[in-house]
Parts: structure tokens; C-alpha cells; sequence
């Protein structure tokens, strides 16, 4: 994965992003809980999001472009992932891949870092 330092990376700004997705993911969690069955999908999701994110956040890989970028790609050759409250672990474990792809090129392009609405 080629890095360009096109903008100046900041740590702070990826980790408050970080902090706010796992409150939104959490909320979104919630929500399809709360709509039954229909949602589950939603919810595991939401769950993939909450995951990636706090396993982001708890090694504070967000100082350096690098070292982030180095995190996603050593959370994508992992075989399995396991959380709380997953319906559908082949769904879940798709979501979770689908979700570090994202983050990885945001990473690259270093771009939606500091977009911190709820909805994305």
C-alpha cells in the first residue's frame, strides 16, 4: 500500500473519528435491534463498524499514517473475528472485511477523517 503525503496526518483528528464512530455504530446497533428481525444485518453492521474501531482505537495506531495503515492491513489477514451480539458470523466476518477496505483507503487518500456526522 503506497502512502503519498498529500495532507499532513493527524492523530487526533482520526482518533476523535474513531471515538464518534463507535458511539454512532452503537446507536445504529440499537436502532435495528429495537426494528427485530429485519435488521439484523444492520446490527451486525453496526457490530463490524464498533469492532474495527475499537481495536483501532485501543492500540493507538492513529498516531502515524503508517502505523494505522499497517493495523488495517494486519486486522484483514486475520481468519476470524469474534464480537458480542453477532447474528450471522459469515455475514459479520464480510462486513468486518468490507469495513477495513474503507478505512484502508481512506487511509491512502487520507480523506473523511474529518467528517464526524453520525451518518456516513
Amino acid at each position: 500500500m503506497a502512502i503519498e503525503a498529500s495532507k499532513t496526518w493527524d492523530g487526533a483528528i482520526v482518533r476523535t473519528w474513531l471515538q464518534r464512530r463507535i458511539l454512532a455504530a452503537r446507536a445504529d446497533q440499537v436502532a435495528a435491534e429495537r426494528a427485530g428481525y429485519g435488521q439484523r444485518d444492520d446490527c451486525d453492521k453496526a457490530a463490524a463498524e464498533e469492532m474495527i474501531c475499537a481495536a483501532l482505537t485501543a492500540k493507538e495506531a492513529a498516531d502515524t499514517q503508517r502505523a494505522f495503515a499497517d493495523e488495517l492491513k494486519s486486522l484483514l489477514d486475520r481468519d476470524h473475528y469474534i464480537w458480542r451480539g453477532v447474528y450471522d458470523d459469515t455475514r459479520f466476518e464480510r462486513h468486518v472485511r468490507a469495513y477495513i477496505r474503507k478505512l484502508q483507503k481512506m487511509t491512502r487518500d487520507y480523506a473523511g477523517f474529518d467528517q464526524i456526522r453520525r451518518y456516513q
